[in-house]
């Protein structure tokens, strides 16, 4: 059967299975087991047939909505605290690996960006990071402490606050998603430009090196959990502006589903960067390798984690199930 008859004959099935998934309290238990068992059957025609046609993903996609539907009562373990990370947010991961390489672009250019502009005019700084900011970084390089932003209050209460001040910053990039996934585009593109222009102006009086090892001793975690959570915005936002085969209202909860879950994934880094900044970032007078290590073993868990461990769990075989 040629593909565009398969459509054709249960497109209108479909879309009535969509409201099954949507609203599953409008349906049966039978009703739900039935349309489970028939979009299943559909899908594993459609994998045999049509593997890499955009309406396999589509049913794989429907199968798995009315599946979680059929066993959202059902009781949960404890073990899901662990199985959430270890497998639900790799997954989800890489579901959205296309959102995680589109954010991760926007941060590297708006990086860049601040940078030239740093370069170009020095006063550039001060626009981006406010004069009061640069007057004070500029009195602690002159007393010989240039990374004394860090040691400016008590560990515990810099802990909470830088923490809590991230995690807000991951959901504004995500909630940005509702208004448009160019809203958590602009959202990354601040962010960007921050960062670029925050580490010029420390070239730029010959502290390189030294700013480097202190800022990325946390931000390793802090800035790639914002590329995260940027993901996640984008989901949600391309949800409902690029519905594709789905009808809006599907797509868009499907993408809210998604990002949200990425989002929540992201607050043990940025818990961890707070940690990192609050007690170890101060503290320039450790050994340069010391800190050098942290970086690379923060580095090496996020590459790993959201990258390599969602690839090497969806290598061999896409599973028809998959959460999303």
């Amino acid at each position: 059967m040629k593909e565009v008859t398969f459509i054709r004959q249960n497109l209108e099935k479909w879309r009535g299975y969509e409201t099954v998934a949507e609203s599953p309290r409008l349906s049966t238990p039978d009703e739900m087991a039935d349309a489970y068992i028939d979009v299943t059957s559909d899908l594993a025609f459609s994998q045999t047939h049509y593997p890499r046609s955009r309406i396999t993903l589509y049913l794989n996609n429907l199968a798995s909505a009315i599946h979680n539907n059929i066993y959202r009562n059902k009781r949960e373990r404890w073990s899901r605290i662990v199985t959430f990370w270890t497998q639900e947010v790799p997954q989800t991961m890489w579901d959205a690996r296309k959102e995680l390489r589109l954010s991760f672009i926007i941060f590297l250019v708006s990086a860049l960006v601040g940078m030239v502009s740093q370069m170009i005019d020095p006063e550039f700084s001060r626009l981006i990071l406010g004069n009061g900011y640069v007057e004070m970084t500029l009195d602690n390089i002159a007393n010989g402490n240039p990374m004394g932003v860090y040691d400016g209050s008590p560990e515990g209460l810099m802990f909470v606050g830088i923490t809590t001040n991230n995690i807000k910053v991951s959901f504004m990039a995500f909630a940005s998603g509702l208004l448009t996934s160019f809203a958590t585009g602009f959202v990354l593109f601040q962010n960007g430009i921050m960062i670029g222009a925050f580490q010029t102006f420390f070239a730029q009086h010959g502290l390189l090196w030294d700013s480097a090892l202190a800022i990325w001793l946390h931000g390793t975690l802090e800035i790639s959990a914002i590329i995260v959570a940027g993901a996640a915005g984008i989901a949600i936002g391309n949800g409902w502006l690029f519905p594709g085969t789905y009808s809006r209202l599907y797509s868009f909860r499907r993408g809210a589903k998604r990002g949200l879950k990425i989002v929540i994934g992201t607050v043990p880094l940025f818990c961890i960067a707070g940690f990192i900044e609050s007690f170890l970032t101060r503290h320039t007078e450790y050994p340069d390798a010391f800190r050098l290590a942290v970086i690379l073993l923060s580095a090496t868990f996020i590459v790993y984690y959201y990258i390599v461990l969602p690839y090497l769990r969806n290598r061999n075989h896409a599973n028809p199930f998959t959460q999303d």
